[in-house]
């Protein structure tokens, strides 16, 4: 039986969440443009037609159109998955674009990372894209769960079986009784009527509950909350789980994993935002060397050049950027605290991050003189800088060197890795303190490459290979990006490696005849919209069966259909399947066993 019932409950659970999600985001402030003056209005009086002002912090009370936007960032991982801040522009899009590729469109629901922005109202309240997700939530039918259907059907069976018994008590007493008169009649009714009540097991619902209460307090010691009894029940007849990616099977925070430099790779161990972890090269720990130096200046530009913050508060959490998080988790990994950092290169200028320029860079003095930390992307850093660090020597850069930069560039964007690199430059004596301009980012010297993920959360790959061997397939359904949406899968074991993801376009275009078969052979799915998901949980077969490896999917027959062997706790449990009963043959074998038989076998034939 499919998870259908259960994802009934959680459906409505998050209708009922998105909805005072609404009633939220209607209670906050918003900034429109009326009257040609910049005006606070609550954000349950914003309407299409209005001029969102947009700023770092905002929360975005409606879909609007980008009118303007100056390094735009928001999070949208509330509707998309994307765990990093997806940068925004007004220019227009040349093609139909999944939700998470709409650059020139904000969302209600996401917030504001970065920069600053115009953008008309398209959309309010239910009408915007969560507000449509509610909508759709709300109208998917509540579905009986597998005991529900059973006491229903065992109800009727049992109803009708003990009016018949009573039906042929009561004429039988009359018949052979010798019911005569009115008054003996009525008696005759009465007991078949007392018969009949007496016949049904109305202790059946309490001890159902009573049961099922008792499931639901061990799901509580294990950290499950179930909001309804009857899911209980349920979770025990799931073949299929499919699950989002962002903060379920992933942690929802970026981590380094690998450090490139001219002296080859350095790996970073640990996930997460918790500074616990070290540096390593090849199967050891780093050492003191040329390496070791590489990566150390690396780092101190990378934490310099960022605008978050690192904070403990019960766990850790990062207030800013994300990626720029990532970046002073791993500085403080290798040895550097942000505060020691800052005493020892105080900032004296910035050049802020913008999707144009896809740079940041800051000025920082340093035993007397300036020195410029840029990080960005790889391939536009690059070519602003014409010496690489080697060691702690500044050597040329040549042809060579920057082919092979950018191709170890493509080997980490490959394994879904997002790159950033990391340059620096001492500027000349005559570099006016306080004041940071595009002209001081040339003649850098390239420091290395980062590259980092949203890792997979190490439980999910344990509850991965524990549903697996219990029979149940998991399936991976993302508004990620395909890439990176592959590459977590394949780490968890959701899919062998090299197995594509298939996005919300390839579901759009394939016909519901070929969309079952699409379903059985694919684990992972990448910008799927609310729609494309309800398609792929109905298109799921609606039967247990397999061992939920890879290698029956596609062939399982249903369970009501030949015979089943399977080990349980070290004993052998056999039951033969005719016509779509189950019989257990397990009493048998063991009398005949005790009875000095000569084997099983023939009661398994």
């Amino acid at each position: 039986m499919l998870l259908n019932a259960v994802l009934g409950y959680a459906q409505e659970a998050r209708a009922e969440r998105a909805v005072a999600a609404l009633g939220a985001m209607t209670a906050a402030q918003a900034r429109v443009l009326r009257d040609g003056e910049p005006r606070p209005v609550p954000a349950r009086e914003v309407v299409p037609g209005d001029i969102l002002l947009l700023e770092e912090g905002n929360a975005v009370p409606a879909d609007a159109r980008l009118l303007g936007a100056v390094s735009l960032r928001t999070l949208e991982a509330s509707l998309t998955g994307e765990s990093l801040p997806v940068g925004k522009d007004a220019a227009p899009l040349d093609h139909a674009a999944a939700l998470g590729d709409r650059r020139n469109m904000v969302l209600s629901g996401t917030a504001v990372s970065g920069g600053r922005g115009r953008a008309v109202v398209t959309a309010t309240g239910m009408g915007t894209e969560i507000g449509r997700i509610a909508g759709l939530l709300g109208r998917t039918p509540a579905e009986e769960t597998p005991l529900q259907r059973e006491l229903g059907r065992t109800g009727r069976r049992l109803g009708a079986l003990v009016l018949v018994i009573a039906g042929v008590m009561a004429l039988t007493l009359v018949l052979v009784g010798g019911v005569r008169d009115l008054a003996a009649l009525v008696d005759v009714l009465l007991l078949a009527v007392a018969l009949a009540v007496a016949a049904v097991p109305e202790g059946l619902p309490a001890i159902t509950s009573a049961v099922l209460a008792l499931g639901t307090g061990r799901m509580a010691r294990r950290r499950a909350v179930v909001r309804r009894l009857p899911a209980v029940e349920t979770l025990g007849s799931a073949s299929v789980i499919a699950s989002d990616k962002t903060g379920t099977l992933t942690r929802n925070e970026m981590t380094v994993r690998e450090v490139v430099t001219a002296s080859g790779v350095t790996g970073v161990t640990g996930g997460g935002y918790a500074p616990e972890g070290e540096l390593s090269a090849g199967k050891g720990p780093l050492r003191l060397g040329p390496q070791w130096a590489e990566v150390e200046r690396l780092l101190i530009g990378a934490a310099l050049a960022s605008n978050a913050a690192l904070r403990e508060e019960g766990r850790w959490t990062v207030q800013g950027d994300p990626t720029e998080g990532a970046l002073i988790v791993a500085a403080r990994k290798a040895g550097l605290s942000p505060g020691e950092l800052d005493a020892r290169l105080p900032r004296v200028g910035e050049l802020p991050f913008s999707s144009e320029r896809k740079r940041m860079s800051t000025v920082h003095r340093e035993a007397g003189r300036l020195v410029l930390f840029s990080k960005g992307a790889p391939d536009v850093l690059l070519e602003r800088c014409t010496s690489e660090l080697v060691g702690e020597e500044v050597h040329p850069l040549s042809g060579a060197r920057r082919a092979a930069i950018r191709a170890e560039n493509e080997r980490l964007a490959a394994r879904a890795l997002r790159t950033l690199g990391v340059a620096s430059r001492t500027l000349p004596g005559n570099a006016p303190a306080g004041e940071a301009t595009e002209d001081l980012e040339r003649d850098l010297v390239f420091l290395g490459l980062v590259g980092m993920i949203d890792p997979p959360r190490e439980e999910a790959r344990a509850a991965v290979a524990r549903a697996r061997e219990a029979g149940i397939r998991p399936l991976m359904i993302t508004g990620d990006h395909p890439v990176t949406a592959a590459a977590i899968a394949t780490e968890l074991g959701l899919v062998s490696p090299g197995e594509r993801a298939l996005t919300g376009a390839d579901l759009a275009r394939l016909p519901e005849s070929e969309l079952e078969r699409a379903v059985r052979e694919t684990g992972v799915y990448a910008r799927v919209d609310p729609e494309h998901k309800l398609r792929i949980v109905r298109a799921l077969p609606t039967w247990r069966g397999g061992r939920g490896d890879d290698r029956g999917r596609g062939e399982r027959r249903p369970r009501a259909e030949g015979r089943r062997h399977r080990r349980d706790d070290g004993r052998h449990r056999h039951r033969r399947v005719q016509r779509g009963r189950r019989h257990g043959a397990r009493r048998r074998q063991l009398r005949h066993h005790r009875r000095g038989g000569r084997s099983w076998a023939r009661h398994l034939r």
